[in-house]
């Protein structure tokens, strides 16, 4: 499952850059992430990691799933953070992928999920899509509020 937003905000991409290059501050405009800790650093070695927490809700069900993210990719205008287990176990794909860009209007985020698992298939899919488009009055609130 592959999934891409696009969100257009009035302000330099630093400002935007900073809602999304740590986890976080996810739970705050993201509603299917409802917790994000960064592990402490003397728990590992490398870049950082944050244990996530997504859950989801379709009507009378609800899904959760925790994940160990770490940013793979830390760039002035581009972050990725990729699953990374430690449990030696084999476990699906999750890239989360975020290039943020000066714009005419100030700066733009392209954000790419990637699922490599096969739950939920098109269901997961639209639920996600319809929880991007609800977190983005969120997130520019956010920014502007910064």
């Amino acid at each position: 499952m592959d999934v891409t937003a696009t969100l257009d905000a009035t302000c330099e991409p630093h400002r935007l850059r900073a809602w999304v290059d740590d986890l976080d501050d996810y739970p705050a405009w993201l509603s299917i992430v409802p917790r994000a800790e960064r592990e402490p650093t003397s728990d590992h070695e490398g870049p950082p990691a944050w244990a996530v927490e997504l859950r989801a809700r379709l009507g009378p069900l609800a899904r959760s799933k925790r994940l160990r993210m770490v940013r793979t990719v830390d760039e002035p205008g581009h972050l990725r953070f990729e699953r990374v287990e430690v449990d030696g176990r084999h476990h699906s794909e999750w890239v989360l992928d975020a290039v943020v860009t000066a714009s005419a209007g100030g700066s733009r985020l392209v954000m790419s999920l990637h699922y490599g698992g096969s739950f939920g298939g098109n269901l997961l899919e639209r639920l996600l899509s319809d929880e991007i488009e609800a977190s983005k009055p969120r997130l520019l609130a956010l920014v502007a509020g910064d």
